[in-house]
């Protein structure tokens, strides 16, 4: 049978399971991708395992997130983080050279090869043929370890692309239109595979910026061909050895098809507070902006930024607008100075910050409250930005140029043509000079890990018990994000590798009394509305309720890596049906059986409700393999008992004896 392209290379790393949509499927991962703000934790896991060195052929750790070092708490993790690589294997991007997405793209990415992240938008690597997805900070731990990756396998959306884009219509328009078409929970579940005439003219850049914010549809990932786009991407990073030509066998089949007839796109915006409220720009009121954020985690190319910086040349940032620019990586940042995009922006008035996720993650440039803020991000949840009351709205660099000439959103359609500086050669020797190798093994046993007092371990619970009885701890609506339960911002991200200061900051904006009730009953019961812990792959958002005593969480429904995470914290993700009441905080909740009904396979479970007439049934969603990881206490305790076995072939040794060696003395 003729594959399509994602289970092409599936098919090539499964080693266990079918590639049947929704079954449990186990693979082997040649990159590992981990980021600071997740990643402390991640390593601390990984220490868990008792494993003396990565068992993947390539993993790196970017410092990227929390570099603003309010306190000595940032500097604490960058240590620990340095040191945890030369003693596991890892290579190492320091703070400031640059967003870990952007990054990878340019210097690891390799077509065919399958990439696992700690961090959400790793799917950005999809743009080269990869297949590239986020998973939390302990599935990515035992990856790293040589266990592989367990997730139900995903179904395929075709998508083909016809026609070409208009001026001032960019990719970020295109993803903007899927998100118009399928929402934030349409995706889940799904890859997005692009095929068609229309990507013979859309750079890899522009591909990365819709496989980075495929995620806010719910979706796995999304993945591009390998095709003359790519080949001319790895040579302008001087890795044309990578190159392979890949694409979709002919008469491959999906499981859904969508058409985009790009000529067809208009300039579209993402109205607060949801990545998936897409209006065209010129259909919106008219509405006065106070700051613009172009680049971070999305939107941070040499082209991105060319473009903001042609429309401004010559002219200056209307007088009510605060623009800030940040480059994607340093690469970028000596690109655009090396062009003149630099002067460009700087003349008009932007203010350009270092190549870290500075403002997408609330660290620095929170907007004023109740004004608009528009930005080239991939996420407006609320309160994201830093400031509780924000109104975010999200769009591509070429509305952003157009809105900051005006003052206000406006449509770059109306614009006059603008003339792009070319980018020259691009500078790939700083990602050898600043990104560590990995040492010999010799030195590795040598190192000793500087740990400092703000990286505390996270305790894993014991096995789930057969019955709970647990009062309703909070409920939330529809579309709760992670970043409700695991806040961004320079504050509460600096104690992410803290669970106990972490879990303080759980659900603040929600309810403030919500940390102090979880530990005066002793723990409780989650109650939720759809799309539950859509966003971040922080696992945060899962380790934080298993600290506070939490074992059950009922939802209607999960976004896809904070169910996983759940499971792998020891939590039972347990699904509300039907048109039941809605439940109250202080509700007395008794579930009787649970460990039996997991460990028997039975998919519903009774719950009888303090005030409630005859009991509530509750839906269990879960495979066998994610029953077995509950009942065992989570993740690691499943592994510890033996639950999954090492995978030979993912070794580093077998299949890359030595990544990136470099001499102690070199260090």
């Amino acid at each position: 049978m003729p594959d399509n392209l994602t289970y092409k290379i599936l098919r090539n790393h499964v080693v266990a399971g079918d590639l049947t949509p929704g079954s449990d499927i186990t693979v082997r991962a040649d990159q590992i991708l981990l980021e600071d703000a997740t990643g402390t934790m991640a390593a601390m896991q990984f220490e868990e395992l008792g494993i003396d060195s990565v068992q993947v052929p390539l993993a790196v750790m970017y410092v990227d997130h929390n570099v603003l070092q309010i306190d000595d708490k940032n500097m604490q993790d960058h240590r620990y983080l340095r040191t945890f690589c030369d003693k596991f294997g890892l290579r190492y991007s320091p703070a400031g050279h640059g967003i870990s997405h952007y990054i990878h793209l340019e210097r690891f990415t390799k077509p065919g090869e399958l990439v696992l992240g700690a961090d959400s938008h790793t799917s950005t690597a999809g743009a080269v043929g990869m297949f590239a997805t986020g998973a939390g900070g302990l599935e990515v731990a035992v990856a790293m370890g040589g266990y592989g990756f367990d997730f139900p396998c995903p179904r395929v959306i075709g998508v083909e692309l016809t026609g070409e884009l208009a001026p001032a219509v960019e990719p970020k328009d295109i993803v903007l239109d899927i998100l118009r078409r399928y929402g934030v929970r349409g995706g889940r579940g799904a890859v997005f595979e692009f095929y068609g005439p229309a990507l013979e003219n859309l750079s890899t850049t522009g591909r990365a910026t819709i496989a980075n914010m495929i995620i806010e549809t719910g979706a796995t990932t999304a993945i591009f061909p390998s095709d003359q786009q790519t080949r001319q991407w790895l040579v302008q990073q001087q890795r044309e050895e990578d190159f392979e030509p890949l694409a979709a066998d002919p008469g491959a089949s999906y499981d859904e098809t969508i058409t985009i007839d790009l000529a067809e796109l208009v300039p579209l915006v993402a109205v607060p507070h949801s990545p998936g409220n897409v209006l065209p720009v010129a259909e919106l009121p008219d509405t006065p902006i106070s700051q613009i954020c172009v680049g971070s985690s999305v939107n941070s190319s040499y082209d991105d930024l060319a473009t903001v910086a042609a429309a401004l040349r010559g002219r200056t940032v209307h007088p009510r607008v605060q623009l800030t620019v940040t480059p994607g990586s340093r690469q970028i940042l000596r690109t655009i100075i090396e062009s003149g995009v630099y002067n460009d922006l700087m003349q008009a008035g932007a203010r350009m910050l270092e190549p870290v996720c500075g403002p997408c993650v609330g660290i620095g440039q929170a907007p004023l409250q109740g004004a608009a803020s528009l930005r080239t991000f991939n996420r407006n949840f609320p309160g994201r930005s830093g400031t509780a009351e924000d109104e975010v709205y999200l769009c591509s660099p070429s509305t952003a140029a157009a809105s900051a000439l005006s003052g206000r959103i406006t449509d770059p359609s109306l614009r006059s043509p603008i003339d792009i500086r070319p980018a020259g050669k691009a500078d790939t020797a700083l990602h050898d000079t600043l990104i560590t190798g990995r040492l010999p093994d010799v030195a590795r046993a040598a190192v000793a890990i500087e740990r400092g007092p703000n990286l505390v371990p996270p305790t894993f619970p014991e096995p789930i018990s057969d019955d709970l009885l647990a009062r309703v701890l909070i409920t939330v609506g529809d579309d709760v994000s992670t970043g409700d339960m695991a806040p961004d911002g320079a504050i509460a991200m600096s104690v992410w590798s803290n669970i106990a200061l972490c879990a303080r900051f759980m659900f603040g904006r929600h309810d403030p009394d919500f940390h102090d009730r979880a530990q005066e009953w002793g723990g409780g019961v989650i109650v939720a509305g759809d799309n539950y812990g859509q966003g971040s792959s922080r696992e945060h958002a899962a380790l934080i309720p298993a600290y506070l005593g939490i074992r059950v969480v009922a939802a209607r429904s999960y976004a896809r890596i904070h169910r996983r995470n759940l499971i792998a914290a020891g939590i039972a993700p347990l699904v509300i049906t039907g048109e039941a009441a809605s439940f109250e905080v202080g509700q007395h909740w008794t579930i009787l059986g649970l460990r039996t009904a997991l460990l028997s396979g039975s998919d519903t479970i009774e719950v009888d409700v303090s005030d409630r007439v005859g009991p509530v049934s509750l839906h269990i969603d879960l495979t066998e393999g994610e029953r077995a990881v509950l009942t065992a206490g989570g993740l690691l305790a499943h592994i510890r008992d033996g639950g999954r076995a090492r995978l030979s072939r993912a070794t580093t040794a077998e299949r890359n004896p030595s990544p990136g060696v470099v001499p102690a003395s070199a260090r």
